[in-house]
């Protein structure tokens, strides 16, 4: 009895303790998210069905078999009966399967392939996951970035992730779910924000001791704002190769930084550095200097 109640105040300074914080995911700032918030939410609902009976059960079934009390009646022949069988299997039977038809068709419907429908032209990002930062490369507009990025709200993010090193994952909790940033393997993401801020992107995979720093702010302005960022980063420093060399080099908690991009094809060349049997014992020994941070 005293565990039920337990338990049940644990959940209600929980559920107190969220309602007076801003949690990112449920917080949308874009479709994808706002889908994946309904999911949750959906799913967190269909599974108390079976959770709060249960705890309510504990409570009354503590309570009335309590040692103290000599008028409950044991009766334990009843582990045959049609009627508790029918409910104790019929209902979890169909939670299972809910579960499983809510499953199947968001899996489709949040495919991170799949592109998203806009009046406005999508932008394409290549992210790469360095050690320990994020580089966001805008091939088609001339322009590179360390642990910032930004574009403009209503507007499609076609993203190419891939890692020069040891595996992350890239996160922006309130526009979408997070991918994995593999070496020599290039995934996809696709993204939009439908209402101006800064919003914070995480690596959501450990990968060393600069874990903790490996964060970026990925800002949704207006069109405008946006077109004079571009302006400005077209003019900063030029990214070449040789400065790539030395960005990739193992770091922590690095400042934001823009660059005019003068490496062209530098995200297939990362991939590249890492395909074929050099590229492929070049990635385990990354991952094996990772493991002795």
């Amino acid at each position: 009895m005293v565990l039920a109640f337990g338990v049940l105040a644990l959940l209600g300074i929980v559920g107190f303790y969220l309602s007076t914080k801003t949690v990112a995911v449920l917080s949308p700032r874009g479709p994808i998210a706002a889908q994946e918030k309904h999911l949750i939410i959906i799913a967190v609902l269909l599974m108390l069905i079976v959770v709060i009976p249960i705890f309510v059960l504990l409570g009354v079934i503590s309570w009335r078999y309590r040692a103290s009390n000599t008028k409950a009646r044991y009766s334990p022949d009843w582990e045959h009966n049609r009627a508790y069988e029918a409910i104790w299997w019929t209902v979890p039977l169909l939670l299972i399967i809910s579960l499983s038809v809510l499953a199947w068709q968001n899996t489709h419907r949040l495919d991170p392939t799949r592109t998203i429908s806009s009046v406005n032209k999508p932008i394409r990002v290549e992210a790469v996951a360095l050690r320990w930062k994020w580089m966001f490369i805008y091939p088609d507009l001339g322009v590179a970035s360390v642990n910032y990025m930004q574009f403009p709200t209503d507007t499609p993010l076609d993203f190419k992730i891939t890692s020069d090193g040891a595996m992350n994952s890239l996160w922006i909790p309130q526009l979408g779910g997070q991918i994995y940033a593999m070496a020599g393997m290039s995934t996809q993401l696709h993204l939009l924000a439908d209402q101006p801020g800064s919003y914070r992107g995480v690596s959501a995979n450990i990968s060393g001791k600069g874990f903790a720093g490996m964060h970026f702010e990925a800002n949704a302005t207006s069109r405008s704002e946006f077109d004079k960022w571009l302006v400005h980063a077209q003019s900063a420093q030029p990214l070449t190769m040789t400065t790539y060399a030395a960005l990739a080099q193992p770091s922590q908690y690095n400042s934001p930084a823009t660059y005019s991009l003068q490496a062209q094809g530098l995200y297939d060349t990362i991939l590249e550095k890492f395909t074929g049997p050099s590229g492929a014992m070049h990635g385990m020994n990354t991952e094996h200097m990772e493991m002795k941070h």
